[in-house]
């Protein structure tokens, strides 16, 4: 996987650039109002895509947060994605002044990767969880737990970005992917999990821990 450590994502400047240009030209024939609304979309998307460091835990058996956001409910579930059995589900709600880069909850094998095509609700619906676009990655620890990150599009977002390919070998808090502008991730832990956060609590990728697999 390439390096994704630059402070701004690569994938901002397919927006960027398009909209410093119109700036640009606006500015040329004195359309100033326009000028100064295209350069201020584009220090917004600059501002979205931003990818900052984070310092992550090294407790052996902690899960960090795979995404910036609001803890929307943790719930009991069955066989989805590729993982079988009962399994204990976080969903986080990402709005669009959040992060967007999403991180590993654990270092682990990337046993698969699951695309669903959907729709586009909004993502802190609990419909979202089922019928919206999403993504999802079953993570193989060593000791051969198996946790689920799934991606979820929501109302705004249009698009999921995974960085990494099923085979790869990812560390704890490490980047492998993002969703354009607010959506939702969900983390699927064994049953036995000690959760650590409630419905309601913010949450920060990557250096907020979810909980201890047992």
């Amino acid at each position: 996987m390439k390096s994704r450590t630059f402070p701004i994502v690569p994938e901002a400047f397919t927006f960027v650039v398009p909209l410093v240009l119109v700036s640009f030209i606006a500015a040329m024939f004195s359309f100033c109002a326009v000028s100064i609304f295209f350069a201020a979309a584009a220090i917004f998307v600059l501002w979205f895509f931003r990818n900052p460091e984070r310092k992550i835990p090294d407790e052996v058996k902690g899960l960090v947060s795979p995404a910036d956001g609001r803890i929307l409910k943790i719930e009991e579930g069955e066989d989805e994605g590729g993982l079988s059995g009962r399994f204990r589900k976080i969903s986080i709600f990402m709005n669009v002044f959040n992060v967007h880069v999403n991180r590993s909850p654990c270092a682990g094998l990337v046993k698969n990767i699951n695309y669903y095509p959907g729709k586009f609700f909004s993502a802190d619906l609990d419909k979202a969880s089922k019928e919206n676009e999403r993504n999802s990655l079953l993570l193989t620890t060593d000791d051969g737990r198996e946790i689920l990150v799934i991606q979820i599009a929501g109302l705004v977002a249009r698009r999921i970005v995974c960085w990494v390919i099923e085979g790869a070998n990812l560390g704890k808090g490490e980047r492998f992917g993002l969703i354009r502008f607010g959506s939702r991730l969900e983390v699927c832990v064994p049953p036995d999990t000690e959760i650590t956060v409630s419905p309601g609590d913010r949450v920060t990728a990557g250096e907020t821990t979810i909980g201890y697999l047992s």
